[in-house]
């Protein structure tokens, strides 16, 4: 009964994406956004991402994912709360302790077992960063045990970092900044992060460059806290309507994030 009624005229709503679904079942939005926002969660880092957002100088966000958060609550006709965090791996963490409603995070067989998952909206490719006077130019040159390795903890790219190398050691930090930062003063030889977030710190690093060799292929998707089914039908037909509306293509590119690529659709 409640995924009959949960998203009447989905396409509709979304295009204007300022009309409250007057067609959800009440206890589906109380499910969705159980104390009257909708908390979205969102990772904050000095570069924008399909996953990160930014804050401008008078601490705005911007990127997809809080335009994603700010058009759903619109849609579902509550006012919308950003929750923020240092990175996915501590909005996954926080999942099971009621801070936040729905998020657009990496998915991993790790994190699925913590949070749900609806659908992907993004995808792109991870990479490192190496520091100035660093001769490497692959993974396996990289990998050497006199090698730090800087990553965001308990996320999906720490873990692909964890698998993929053998010999460097890893050093797990809270955020982006702080391992921008431990990369630039040389505490690291190398970073691991989405390619087009490298490509932004590089220029806050000098005499840096990224890697061509790709570490993998990351798909970033909406995500409730588990127990929440009906709510994550109305989010993942949300986002099932952003990529054959075409406005995550069009948030994408808004965000200069040309090379992050649409999700194929998933038939529900």
């Amino acid at each position: 009964m409640l995924a009959m009624r949960r998203l009447a005229g989905v396409a509709i709503l979304l295009a204007a994406c300022t009309n409250d679904m007057t067609e959800i079942d009440a206890d589906v939005r109380d499910e969705l956004a159980p104390t009257g926002e909708l908390r979205v969660a969102v990772p904050v880092a000095p570069a924008m991402s399909a996953t990160f957002a930014v804050r401008d100088a008078a601490g705005e966000l911007h990127g997809p994912t809080v335009e994603l958060g700010r058009r759903l609550a619109e849609a579902v006709g509550v006012p919308v709360q950003f929750v923020t965090y240092s990175g996915s791996g501590a909005i996954t963490s926080a999942g099971p302790s009621d801070e936040w409603d729905v998020t657009f995070v990496p998915i991993d067989a790790a994190r699925a077992e913590i949070i749900d998952f609806g659908p992907a909206y993004a995808e792109f490719d991870s990479s490192f960063l190496v520091r100035a006077g660093l001769d490497v130019t692959t993974i396996d040159e990289l990998d050497t045990a006199s090698r730090m390795i800087g990553v965001v903890d308990n996320t999906a790219t720490s873990r692909a970092v964890a698998a993929r190398l053998t010999s460097a050691t890893l050093q797990s930090v809270a955020g982006v900044a702080e391992m921008r930062d431990r990369l630039a003063a040389g505490r690291l030889d190398a970073i691991a992060l989405s390619r087009v977030s490298l490509v932004t710190l590089a220029e806050d690093v000098p005499g840096s460059r990224i890697l061509d060799e790709p570490l993998q292929t990351t798909a970033t998707s909406v995500a409730v806290p588990k127990g929440r089914a009906a709510a994550l039908a109305v989010v993942s037909d949300f986002v099932e309507e952003t990529k054959t509306s075409g406005l995550a293509r069009q948030l994408l590119d808004e965000a200069d994030l040309g090379a992050v690529r649409v999700a194929p659709s998933v038939d529900r």
